[in-house]
C-alpha cells in the first residue's frame, strides 16, 4: 500500500506518526519532507494529495503529525513553533537512518515558516517549498486573537480553530514573536519555491510578496489562483504538486542515474493502482507516467485511459520508423504526424454477426507528411508504416502470460 504508516522517535521521547509515499518502483529520485499547517495533520486532504503527486513523480514524501496533533504523542499545548522545527529535524534524522537524507522540505501555511527556518539547519535540503506561508510567524495569531488576552493572562487557554477546540499556551506565542522571516532569508542559500493564492483570506498574498522579496535567486513564485488557503480543491492541491515535481527537476541535484533499467526481479515495466478511483501510476526504465479513466466512468481525468496509451504507442512508434527511414534515405521529410482511432467492427466472413466473437479491433491510422516529398516517396513511407515495430506486434499472434506474484 502507498502509503507506508510508520512512526519515529523525537528528540524528547516522543513517537510522531508518519506517512511514507513512496514512488512505484521504490528506487525515489530523492526524499522530501512535508510539514503541514498549524492545527492540521498528515491526514488534511491536501497533504495526501500534494504526496501522492509527488510520489507519481518519483520523489518520495515523508509527512508526518507534528507534536500532540493527529496521531503523535504528546499535548498540543506543550508545543511550540521552535518543537515544530525540532520535529522538522528529528524527521529529516530518521530518513537519514532509515532511508536517504531529504533534499527538499515542503511546507504549508505555518509548517512553510518552519521549513524555511528548518532548512538553514539541514545541508542536505537543496530547495524549500511554501504553500500559502506567512511572511511573519506570529501571524498565526489572527486565527485566535480573541483569545490572546486570555492566554496571556492565564498562561494557556482553550481557543477554538476552524471550529475546532486547541489549548494555546502563552509559550507558544512568545515563541511566534521571536521568529522574524525577513533577516534569515536574506542569508538563506537555497532554491525556493513560493506558492500562493491571491483569494486567500487566512494569509493574505501579500506575504507571499514579502518572502519573495527577503529571498534570495534562485526564487520563484507560482499563483495558486482561485485556491483557499486550505488548498481544498482536488484540482489545485493535484496541480501544486505537478508544479513542484517539475520544479524540482531544475533545482534539485540527482546523485542516482538510471544505470539498473530493471527492477531486482527483471521487470521493464511496473503499474501501480492503490487508493480510490483508477488513477493507476507507470514506471517505465526512465520514466513516471499516469493512467486514467475519464470522470464519467469514476475516474479523475489524470492521464491517458489504457486504450489511448496503446494508441499512443503505435502512432508515435510508426511517426518514428518513417524518421528514420527518410533519414537513412535522406528524404526530406520536415513532419509527420498521425492521428489515431479505434473501434470494434465486424469480421466479414462472420456467420453470426451478433456474437461477441464475431467483432475485432480496429485502429485507422492517417498519416500527414510534410516535405519535399514526391507522389511516389509518399506511397513508399505509407508502405513502411505497415513496418513498425508496435503495428507488427499487434498483428502477431500474441501470448500474454499471467501469473501471480508471490507474497
Amino acid at each position: 500500500m502507498n502509503p507506508v504508516k510508520l512512526t519515529f522517535k523525537n528528540r524528547k521521547g516522543l513517537d510522531l506518526a508518519a506517512h511514507l509515499y513512496m514512488p512505484l518502483d521504490q528506487n525515489p529520485r530523492f526524499y522530501a519532507v512535508f510539514a503541514h499547517c498549524f492545527t492540521c495533520s498528515q491526514n488534511f486532504s491536501a497533504v495526501k494529495r500534494i504526496s501522492t503527486s509527488l510520489s507519481q513523480q518519483g520523489i518520495a514524501v515523508l509527512s508526518f503529525d507534528f507534536t500532540g496533533l493527529g496521531w503523535s504523542d504528546g499535548e498540543f499545548v506543550d508545543s511550540t513553533f521552535s518543537s515544530n522545527i525540532s520535529d522538522l529535524l528529528d524527521a529529516s534524522d530518521f530518513l537519514e537512518k532509515e532511508y536517504e537524507v531529504p533534499k527538499m522540505l515542503v511546507g504549508h501555511s505555518l509548517g512553510g515558516a518552519a521549513v524555511l527556518y528548518s532548512s538553514f539547519e539541514l545541508a542536505s535540503v537543496e530547495a524549500v517549498v511554501t504553500i500559502g506561508a506567512p511572511a511573519f510567524p506570529g501571524h498565526v495569531k489572527n486565527l485566535f486573537k480573541d483569545g490572546i488576552s486570555k492566554i496571556k493572562e492565564k498562561g494557556s487557554a482553550e481557543v477554538s480553530i476552524g471550529g475546532r477546540p486547541f489549548r494555546v499556551s502563552k509559550q507558544f506565542l512568545e515563541d511566534l514573536e521571536q521568529k522574524p522571516l525577513e533577516k534569515m532569508l536574506k542569508n538563506l542559500k537555497k532554491s525556493i519555491l513560493i506558492m500562493h493564492s491571491p483569494q486567500d483570506e487566512i494569509v493574505g498574498i501579500q506575504n507571499a510578496a514579502e518572502i519573495y522579496n527577503a529571498a534570495r535567486h534562485p526564487k520563484s513564485f507560482i499563483s495558486l489562483n482561485g485556491a483557499d488557503h486550505m488548498v481544498s480543491k482536488k484540482s489545485d492541491s493535484e496541480y501544486a504538486g505537478e508544479v513542484i515535481a517539475s520544479w524540482s527537476k531544475r533545482y534539485v541535484s540527482l546523485d542516482k542515474t538510471d544505470e539498473n533499467l530493471y527492477d531486482t526481479e527483471g521487470n521493464q515495466v511496473k503499474v501501480r493502482l492503490s487508493g480510490p478511483g483508477f488513477t493507476t501510476e507507470i514506471k517505465t526504465p526512465h520514466h513516471h507516467m499516469i493512467a486514467d479513466e475519464p470522470i464519467e466512468v469514476g475516474g479523475d481525468n489524470l492521464g491517458p485511459n489504457p486504450y489511448d496509451f496503446l494508441m499512443a504507442s503505435l502512432g508515435s512508434c510508426t511517426a518514428m520508423t518513417l524518421k528514420m527511414y527518410a533519414e537513412r534515405k535522406q528524404w526530406k521529410l520536415n513532419e509527420v504526424t498521425v492521428f489515431l482511432n479505434h473501434d470494434k467492427v465486424h469480421l466479414k466472413d462472420s456467420k453470426n454477426p451478433s456474437e461477441k466473437e464475431s467483432k475485432v479491433s480496429r485502429f485507422t491510422r492517417l498519416i500527414s507528411l510534410e516535405g519535399e516529398l514526391d507522389e511516389e516517396q509518399r506511397q513508399r513511407l505509407l508502405e513502411i508504416s505497415n513496418r513498425c515495430p508496435v503495428h507488427r506486434t499487434l498483428e502477431e499472434d500474441i501470448v500474454i502470460q499471467t501469473l501471480l506474484k508471490k507474497e
